[in-house]
């Protein structure tokens, strides 16, 4: 049920939606799927497994998640309405095994007339169940196999596109229930379906309680019903997610199939003057879409043919069965994708604060169907430890919305709508599945169920811990610290946080798990120590004393605890940590997540270290530079600067510019300049003048744009100044580009004729660029009659700035007619207007001038059927790859990369669409904006300066946002810094490509491109 990878990903340049072009059917492997126990034959498994028939239709159909409870009845979600249903068709279906044979033979209709439900978990005495805008619990009271309660546990989550629902409730090792959500798939085709972008977040039983922002901002949430506890995490995932026995927290998007929450939101929202954008981090070794080696015979897909790669990533699980042969038993990570009928396998090693993921098998799944109407979803580990996988069984998995119209119109978007079924993987000794008849955990004393608290198989483990926590009796608990002070290492982790649960873990017990032999409990103990400081003191030296640990991922952990104390002696564990690790990104950023107020010590002791041989350090005194900018008084900035600005030599001077960086960053992200700030412009003129290291003068620049100058009386001496290193070629370019910027921070209506004596075909590019944003501060149409009296003579690269000087918020009226007006005389053709301006003159512009922009620029994205016609033959040339390589180097890489080994990584690489059509691929080429799809959206972001960025978002978090620029570069921008964002719906490809490459070249460079080097 997973949108195609390349809906997202390649959603442009070059290579967009093929999905909406026709010609794009295969037949499917039957009329209507295999049956159920012929499907049987279908797989491949490797050596050492084996794979049975649990349930299938009538018992189920269209399932996506399941749950078994301690009673051994499985609980299954039926979404019957995907894709476009919204008539409450949706049922949760309780399956039992009356004869004992493994396999369920009685269906009963738990709860009915659900909208989409996506996931569901075994809570209390009944079941947890996502249903946006819903989280419902379910309980049946009289035995009669059906749910009499309903109660709404939670509202407020987007009804959007079915692949980016709330899912997969999963009670976590500490005890929280967590919530699989991503942000909000905006629909054009099916915007009257799912349209909502949700609400706040909160418990309808407490409406004055704790409450998340709308839809928490495309988070995962974390609740605790019994307490109406509430929160969002650092991070988002698709459909799924999993933990592993120590709780590190992965998760899973279409596109990449394993990813980390690394870092924690509640220390990213201790310190709010770190900006950071991405508390998630890729584990692949081998490529967020991977390579994937299907074994379907005539797949029935949408985009991809039989070899392909990872497109439809979902349902990720860490196993912890315990019960696979041993090779598999640890550390070993499953996903499926369902667009190619298999399910991939990932080995994880460390990785300092997080992990690698590496494939299992080379060329080969670790399970795979010939049937193309397999589409794995979901998996769940049992009693049994083995691993069930549920299997939606439909001809069509992806949605409409990315899907042609040949297609949708064919009839067969709910074909097997009446299929499903659910598979057990175990291991090839392994005995028949006993649960389904002889299972009744509930019935366990609590001494019994305290033993299970060790079982290899975090079923028991995770269903012991929960029904503890429920009964939370006395008598217990001398059993659970016996338990905690057990051999077996899980049986430790799962004692020490049931008796969390509970209310009745010691300061003693975690004082001694601190100790423990065992990397993660020693991590998990740190945690829980964290939980107690406030009430516990005592434990902060036992904290302390754990900085020389030497597994990275205690260290690390302890970093993120330790930014709760204020001590000396905590603040030098502190800098001990970091300086041990501090090539690990994530330690640097859990080491400034402490208190603003640590901020200086730490930059003492990272300057007084500081090696300029390793980039690191560089970066991390931006860092703190910027802490510093954002919080810190007059006095404390003064100071910094000083040291900053003035003259140095060896290793001091490597540190200064970096500094400097980061206390104007920090100052702009301040809501009012610090007293006194201001008296220090005539320092950081000079610097912009005299410094001798264009790295200071630049960031000494922007810091006095920061503190703000144009209030101040103009300096006619300095602008002379400024004037006189501009024009001076003996200078190097880069400092005669600072100095035209310095003339832009007040008007420089006086100095017009020379800031346009810059603009010459033969002067370096960042100086024209530097002009003709001075000239554009000049509050008139000075810098508009300019541009429009010299744009034939302007080079294409400058063109672009030139354009945006027309389009700057506030948006002027006179430059904009101005604009208008030359594009209807044919001054400025609309091929060189470019799509993103197109857009915001026909969308965003003041009504006044909005009409004529729409009517002169027709509202209309351009037809390219006609050039794609022309191309056709194309199709019918011989194409040389070694040719078309050169072409692809030549038109390509600027924006994507080929197999990762070459190219910019701006847009999706290159080496993941050797499989399509070839008629697709050129379509897509000569017509980039055919679709965008969510992901790949190119932004217009208007920051409160007026100025703008645009390029892809790739991540965010609560307070700053990461924007992926055309060339590959990153920028981080804090959301408080941002006045307005808005999607362009376009391409950053222009439609031009045929002017660029002839039709042997085209073919050519298909045929490199089909090659897959």
């Amino acid at each position: 049920m997973m949108k195609n990878k390349f809906n997202n990903c390649i959603g442009w340049p070059a290579w967009l939606l093929v999905l909406i072009t026709a010609g794009c059917g295969h037949q499917p492997s039957s009329p209507s799927g295999e049956a159920a126990e012929k499907a049987l034959s279908t797989f491949k498994l490797p050596a050492g497994f084996k794979i049975e028939l649990v349930a299938a239709e009538p018992m189920v159909s269209d399932p996506v998640d399941m749950t078994i409870d301690e009673e051994g009845l499985m609980y299954v979600v039926e979404m019957h309405g995907y894709p476009l249903n919204v008539s409450n068709s949706g049922k949760i279906i309780m399956l039992s095994d009356t004869d004992g044979d493994g396999k369920m033979d009685t269906r009963t209709v738990f709860a009915d007339t659900l909208v989409l439900p996506t996931g569901v978990m075994r809570w209390k005495k009944g079941i947890i169940v996502t249903d946006p805008p819903n989280v419902y619990y379910l309980e049946d009271t009289n035995g009669d196999g059906k749910a009499d309660i309903r109660k709404v546990m939670l509202t407020g989550f987007a009804l959007t596109n079915p692949q980016y629902l709330v899912n997969r409730p999963l009670y976590g090792l500490d005890n929280w229930i967590y919530l699989a959500h991503e942000g909000v798939e905006e629909s054009n085709t099916y915007q009257k379906i799912f349209g909502d972008k949700g609400r706040d977040i909160f418990f309808p039983d407490d409406p004055n309680g704790a409450r998340l922002p709308v839809n928490a901002q495309g988070r995962i949430v974390r609740f605790k019903p019994d307490m109406h506890a509430l929160e969002e995490t650092s991070g988002s995932t698709q459909f799924g997610q999993s933990f592993d026995d120590w709780g590190h927290h992965f998760l899973v998007y279409n596109a990449n199939h394993i990813y980390q929450e690394v870092i924690a939101n509640r220390y990213l929202k201790r310190n709010p003057d770190q900006i950071v954008g991405d508390a998630t981090e890729s584990l692949s070794d081998h490529g967020d879409a991977c390579d994937v080696f299907p074994v379907t015979k005539n797949p029935e897909h949408q985009l991809l043919t039989d070899v392909g790669v990872i497109t439809s990533a979902c349902g990720i699980t860490t196993y912890q069965g315990g019960a696979f042969p041993d090779k598999f038993n640890h550390d070993i990570t499953f996903v499926c994708e369902p667009v190619s009928n298999l399910v991939h396998a990932d080995r994880l090693k460390d990785k300092g604060a997080s992990f690698t993921a590496s494939r299992i098998f080379e060329h080969q799944e670790f399970l795979a169907s010939t049937d193309a109407w397999f589409r794995p979803v979901n998996m769940y580990i049992g009693p049994d430890g083995a691993l069930y996988v549920v299997d939606y069984y439909r001809e069509i998995i992806e949605h409409p919305e990315w899907m042609s119209k040949s297609d949708i119109e064919s009839g067969k978007l709910y074909n097997g709508r009446d299929k499903g079924r659910i598979y057990r993987i175990s291991a090839t000794d392994a005995a028949p599945a006993s649960w389904t008849s002889h299972l009744n955990l509930n019935d366990s004393s609590d001494i019994q169920l305290v033993e299970k608290l060790s079982s290899p198989n975090i079923w028991w483990r995770r269903n012991a811990q929960r029904l503890l926590i429920d009964r939370n009796h006395d008598m217990v608990v001398p059993y659970l610290v016996k338990m905690a002070q057990n051999t077996k290492s899980l049986g430790r982790l799962h004692a020490l946080w049931t008796l969390e649960g509970m209310n009745k873990l010691t300061p003693e017990l975690i004082a001694k798990a601190l100790q423990d032999p065992e990397p993660g409990v020693r991590e998990n103990a740190i945690q829980l120590a964290e939980l107690h400081l406030h009430t516990s003191p005592e434990l902060a030296p036992e904290l302390i004393a754990l900085k020389s640990d030497t597994n990275d991922k205690v260290r690390y952990q302890l970093l993120c605890t330790l930014g709760y104390l204020n001590t000396p002696e905590a603040g030098a564990a502190r800098q001990e940590l970091l300086f041990k690790d501090i090539n690990d990104k994530w330690v640097q950023v859990a080491a400034l997540s402490a208190s603003s107020s640590q901020s200086d010590a730490m930059l003492e002791g990272v300057l007084k270290k500081f090696d300029p041989a390793v980039p690191a350090y560089a970066s991390l005194v931006t860092r703190l530079g910027t802490v510093i900018g954002a919080n810190k008084d007059f006095k404390t900035i003064h100071s910094y600067l000083q040291r900053a600005v003035e003259p140095a030599a060896g290793v001091a001077m490597t540190w200064k510019a970096p500094l400097l960086e980061g206390l104007a960053e920090g100052l702009k992200n301040r809501s009012s300049v610090p007293d006194g700030l201001k008296s220090e412009r005539k320092l950081l003129i000079d610097v912009c003048l005299h410094h001798p290291d264009v790295n200071i003068r630049r960031n000494a620049r922007i810091m006095l744009e920061n503190i703000g100058i144009a209030d101040s009386s103009p300096e006619p001496i300095v602008m002379q100044e400024a004037k006189k290193i501009a024009a001076d070629k003996n200078m190097s370019p880069d400092i005669r580009t600072e100095a035209v910027n310095l003339m832009a921070l007040q008007n420089p209506k006086q100095e017009a004729a020379f800031l346009e004596s810059l603009i010459t075909p033969d002067a370096p590019r960042d100086i024209q660029v530097a002009a003709i944003r001075a000239l554009s501060k000049i509050p008139d149409t000075t810098v508009s009659t300019f541009i429009l009296k010299n744009w034939a003579s302007l080079f294409p690269g400058i063109k672009e700035d030139a354009l945006n000087t027309f389009i700057t918020e506030p948006f002027s009226v006179p430059r904009i007619s101005l604009l208008l007006q030359n594009i209807s005389n044919g001054t400025i053709t609309k091929a060189e207007l470019g799509w993103p301006v197109t857009v915001v003159l026909m969308r965003d512009i003041p009504d006044s001038l909005k009409a004529y922009a729409r009517t002169l620029l027709s509202g209309k994205k351009e037809d390219r059927s006609l050039v794609i016609k022309e191309y056709q033959v194309a199709l019918k040339l011989k194409g040389d790859a070694n040719k078309g390589k050169a072409v692809c180097i030549t038109n390509c890489l600027a924006c994507h990369q080929l197999r990762g080994k070459m190219g910019t990584a701006f847009g999706p690489d290159l080496g993941t669409v050797q499989s399509w059509n070839p008629e697709n691929i050129m379509i897509n080429i000569l017509d980039p904006n055919l679709s965008i799809s969510h992901g790949y959206e190119l932004w217009n972001i208007v920051l409160n300066d007026g100025s703008m960025q645009q390029g892809i978002i790739v991540s965010q978090t609560s307070n700053a946002i990461v924007v992926n620029k055309q060339g590959g570069v990153k920028i981080t921008i804090a959301k408080k810094d941002i006045r307005s964002l808005k999607t362009l719906e376009v391409s950053p490809m222009l439609n031009d490509f045929e002017k660029k490459i002839d039709k042997q070249q085209m073919a050519d460079l298909i045929a490199f491109i089909k090659q897959g080097e």
